[in-house]
C-alpha cells in the first residue's frame, strides 16, 4: 500500500522540496509514497481570489477563510486522517507519527497569516497539530517535517527494519550518544565500554546514558517516562566511560 500525502497550501511549489532528496526522495521515486498538492486559492470565489479576511473583533493580520479552505479540503477529503499545521494544535509526537505512517496516508492543511477561522475545525474532522512551541511563517515547513517523520518509517525506506527502534522518543527516552572512528580525536577517546566487545555491558551503558541524558536535558520527558513506569526507581547514576 502506498502512503498517499495531499498538501493543501498557498505555496505548492514548496513541495516536495527536501522530500525529493535522500531517503524520502528515493522512496518517492520508488512509489513507496505519493504526493499531491492543492492550491487553496483555486477555491476562492471572488474576482480577487481572496483566501483571507480581517479578524472578527479587530486585531492585526489576516485570517484564512473557513469557506475557501473547507472547499479545498472537501475536494480531496477521504478516509485518510486530516491534519492542520498550526501552533494552536496538539504537539506532534513520535507515537502519533507511527500511527500515521501505519495508515493509508494523510491530508495536510498549511496555515498562513494569523491562522484558520476556528469554524473550520467545528465543521470538519480536521486535527490541529503543532510541531513545536515556536512560530513559523506558515504550515508548509511543519508539513515537510511531519511527512519526513512518517516517510522514514514506511517499509523499505530505512535500510534495516530495526533502524528506528532505539531512536530518541521511541522508548520515551532520548537516544544514547554515538561514537565512531577515529578512536582518539583531539585528546578525547571513545568510551572503553564501547570498545570492550561485551554486548551486555554495552547495552547496560547505553540504557544508563539514555536515562541520564533524558533526566538532564529533557526533564519533561523523564517525568512522563517515570509516570508510565509506576513503582519503578527514578534514580540513575552517570555511567562509566563518559
Amino acid at each position: 500500500m502506498t502512503f498517499a500525502a495531499t498538501v493543501l497550501t498557498l505555496y505548492p511549489e514548496m513541495f516536495p522540496g527536501p522530500l525529493g532528496l535522500s531517503l524520502a526522495g528515493r522512496a518517492l521515486a520508488e512509489g513507496r509514497w505519493s504526493l499531491d498538492t492543492v492550491q487553496i486559492r483555486d477555491f476562492a470565489t471572488d474576482k480577487h481570489r481572496s483566501v483571507d479576511d480581517t479578524p472578527a473583533g479587530g486585531g492585526a493580520g489576516m485570517v484564512l477563510r473557513a469557506d475557501v479552505v473547507a472547499a479545498a479540503f472537501d475536494s480531496v477529503a477521504d478516509d485518510r486522517p486530516a491534519i492542520a499545521l498550526t501552533p494552536r494544535g496538539s504537539p506532534l509526537t513520535q507515537a502519533r507519527v507511527r500511527d500515521l505512517a501505519a495508515g493509508p496516508g494523510v491530508v495536510l492543511l498549511c496555515g498562513r497569516f494569523e491562522g484558520f477561522d476556528e469554524r473550520l475545525f467545528e465543521a470538519r474532522a480536521i486535527e490541529p497539530v503543532s510541531i513545536g512551541d515556536y512560530i513559523l511563517s506558515g504550515g508548509e515547513m511543519g508539513a515537510l517535517v511531519l511527512l519526513d517523520a512518517c516517510i522514514r518509517l514506511l517499509p523499505g525506506v530505512m535500510g534495516a527494519p530495526s533502524s528506528g527502534d532505539e531512536e530518541s522518543f521511541e522508548t520515551g527516552l532520548l537516544e544514547y550518544p554515538h561514537y565512531t572512528r577515529p578512536v582518539e580525536w583531539e585528546g578525547r577517546t571513545i568510551p572503553e565500554v564501547l570498545r570492550s566487545g561485551d554486548h551486555a555491558r554495552i547495552a547496560a551503558w547505553r540504557q544508563a546514558m539514555a536515562v541520564s541524558d533524558t533526566r538532564l536535558r529533557r526533564p519533561d520527558l523523564w517525568e512522563r517516562h517515570e509516570g508510565a513506569r509506576v513503582g519503578s526507581p527514578s534514580g540513575a547514576r552517570r555511567p562509566e566511560g563518559r
